[in-house]
């Protein structure tokens, strides 16, 4: 018994291009879509499973909805001369009404269920031409990049950001004003203490001085008049004994 037709539209619908150089990962998108009123179960496979990367590789399709699916070319040595036989098949079935195990689905699923496409993979290398002309583009493009983003004005900010970001940040710049205010008026603060136990500090020292200068004019006086009062003692006791 014949498959039933494909369901699901392909896009592309019979090759998978990939574009060289392949010494990084090369990706093409596959868009799968569902014009049914059924969901649909799919299955992405591949004849080298250990060269490309697909994501995602199976799931289910809403109806009337569409889904893009990944394909990722793994870095390899290209050989010109050998032609690729790299095959995808999407292979599909329409999702039961009461379905809670998808991969119990695709194990008890009947031949006469499955619909699959078929796509070949086709390798595409640049020209030499072409290899100058992307390698001009990027330079182009980079170069451009920055300068936009050098001459990129402060202001042009808050275009990138949302209503309510822009308030976060303004509530941010306002705080952070206020805590350097803040610490501004302590550091005036604690200078203006330094000052002041600075000035005390020196007062006390003036005053020790100061008390330690009338204490020594004070023994010196009192010395002054013992040594005088001595004298004259002296003096009077010699007219004395003469």
């Amino acid at each position: 018994m014949a498959r039933p037709e494909q369901v699901l539209l392909l896009e592309p619908q019979h090759e998978l291009k990939f574009r060289g150089p392949f010494s990084d990962v090369v990706t093409t998108n596959l868009k799968l879509s569902n014009p049914t009123d059924r969901n649909v179960c799919f299955k992405v496979k591949t004849t080298a499973p250990r060269r490309y990367c697909v994501r995602p590789n199976s799931g289910i399709i809403d109806a009337g909805t569409s889904i893009n699916v990944s394909v990722m070319l793994q870095p390899f040595e290209y050989d010109p001369n050998e032609k690729s036989k790299h095959k995808f098949m999407v292979q599909s079935m329409l999702a039961p009404p009461d379905m809670t195990d998808m991969e119990g689905v695709w194990k008890e699923a009947k031949p006469e269920e499955l619909m699959d496409s078929k796509l070949r993979c086709v390798f595409e290398m640049p020209t030499e031409n072409e290899k100058t002309h992307d390698m001009e583009s990027n330079k182009m493009s980079s170069s451009l990049l920055k300068s936009e983003s050098s001459a990129l004005p402060v202001k042009s900010l808050s275009s990138t950001l949302n209503d309510g970001e822009v308030k976060n940040f303004m509530e941010e710049c306002k705080r952070l004003q206020m805590e350097a205010q803040r610490l501004r008026e302590e550091n005036k603060q604690i200078r203006e203490d330094d000052g002041f136990r600075m000035g005390k500090s020196n007062i006390m020292s003036s005053q020790h001085a100061s008390g330690s200068m009338k204490r020594e004019e004070g023994l010196s006086a009192r010395s002054v008049a013992l040594i005088l009062l001595f004298f004259t003692v002296g003096v009077i006791v010699g007219k004395l004994m003469l």
